[in-house]
């Protein structure tokens, strides 16, 4: 088939960051036809395949097909529609990437690792904000055109209600890490993608980004992209809670006690050792709404503490007077100067909290 071509300005390197109006702009040569045509007979299977696990009631039994019925019956798609993926205005784009600036900022060091690990087997990482629309990406400069024809690209627009079942779309209706592989995506016209996908709640645990690493290769496995997957997952964990940390940076950020012991279970602690941030992984466990954190919620409570408010007083107590001890240096005297007590008031507490100082 003939397409046709179209020139426009080169793109600064974006192996890293790049100002805001280029990330919008296409490679420097791009072909104007997007992704992969199938022939109709190919397109008709394809369907077919959707339309009998949809009526035979597999979406009561998988995921996958669920999403697949999502998009027939909910979104009124069809898997052969032709066209390419739906792209943002400039200035719809200009809004979207400003909303999210902040989580761009925090994602720099964690897109460029993941980068750093998928880039070699021509993979591309992308960071979309809850409305599946890419707003930053990593990609070799040699895979740029191949990319953009695929709409993998900054501006495009992944939602499940535009693009069927698809990586970054599904990934946000589901809230959950997922692989959609090749012939598992919705439309025909995206069936050459395997997107590996994982969500990126806020401080309030809800959803707010989504971290894909998508490849275009026909030799890249369903195996291969579970190991992607682990990948995928430790970035976006990482990015949720360094986001997390900025959101409370007066408080403690504590790992809360949880069954699988995941480390994104995070929870963030003021001085008086009340909770007042956790994250979703930590409200899922815990059984932890806004209510249940705008209330006085002692941290002991969780951690498995010392339920007694007369053990927590002397451990508080033992806090401070260690902490004025060390800042003292072991001398006694200026220890209860820094406290504001007599001398002799300090040595009574030292025995009576039992706290042995070297010599």
């Amino acid at each position: 088939m003939c397409t046709q071509t179209y020139i426009v300005p080169a793109l600064e390197n974006h192996h890293f960051r790049t100002r805001m109006p280029l990330l919008f702009q296409a490679p420097k040569r791009v072909s104007a036809f997007p992704g992969e045509k199938m022939g109709a007979p190919q397109d008709r299977i394809h369907a077919d395949r959707i339309q009998s696990a949809i009526a035979t009631g597999g979406a009561a039994r998988s995921a996958l097909v669920a999403s697949w019925r999502r998009s027939a019956e909910l979104h009124g798609l069809d898997p052969t529609e032709p066209g390419s993926v739906r792209t943002l205005s400039e200035n719809e784009f200009r809004i979207a990437f400003e909303r999210m600036d902040r989580l761009v900022n925090i994602a720099q060091a964690s897109m460029d690792r993941l980068y750093m690990a998928v880039g070699g087997v021509g993979c591309c990482v992308l960071l979309a904000d809850n409305n599946g629309v890419p707003v930053e990406r990593r990609g070799a400069a040699g895979d740029d055109e191949t990319f953009y024809r695929w709409g993998l690209w900054t501006g495009a627009v992944w939602s499940e209600e535009s693009e069927g079942t698809n990586g970054i779309g599904t990934c946000i209706v589901e809230q959950r890490a997922l692989t959609i592989h090749r012939e598992q995506h919705f439309h025909t016209r995206n069936i050459g993608l395997s997107c590996t996908v994982a969500p990126i709640h806020d401080h309030r645990g809800h959803l707010m980004a989504a971290l894909d690493v998508s490849s275009c290769r026909a030799d890249l496995t369903e195996a291969f992209a579970q190991l992607i997957s682990v990948a995928v997952i430790d970035a976006a964990r990482l990015i949720e809670a360094e986001n997390f940390r900025q959101a409370f940076p007066d408080a403690r950020i504590m790992l809360a006690p949880t069954p699988d012991r995941t480390g994104g279970a995070l929870i963030a602690v003021d001085k008086d050792d009340l909770v007042i941030g956790a994250t979703r992984a930590a409200r899922l466990a815990l059984e932890l709404d806004d209510e249940a954190l705008a209330g006085a919620l002692p941290a002991a409570d969780l951690l498995g503490m010392p339920a007694d408010p007369r053990e927590d007083m002397a451990e508080s107590e033992r806090g401070v007077i260690l902490r004025a001890l060390a800042r003292a240096e072991g001398n006694i005297s200026a220890a209860a100067q820094l406290l504001g007590i007599s001398r002799a008031t300090l040595h009574r507490k030292l025995n009576r909290l039992k706290i042995i100082r070297s010599h």
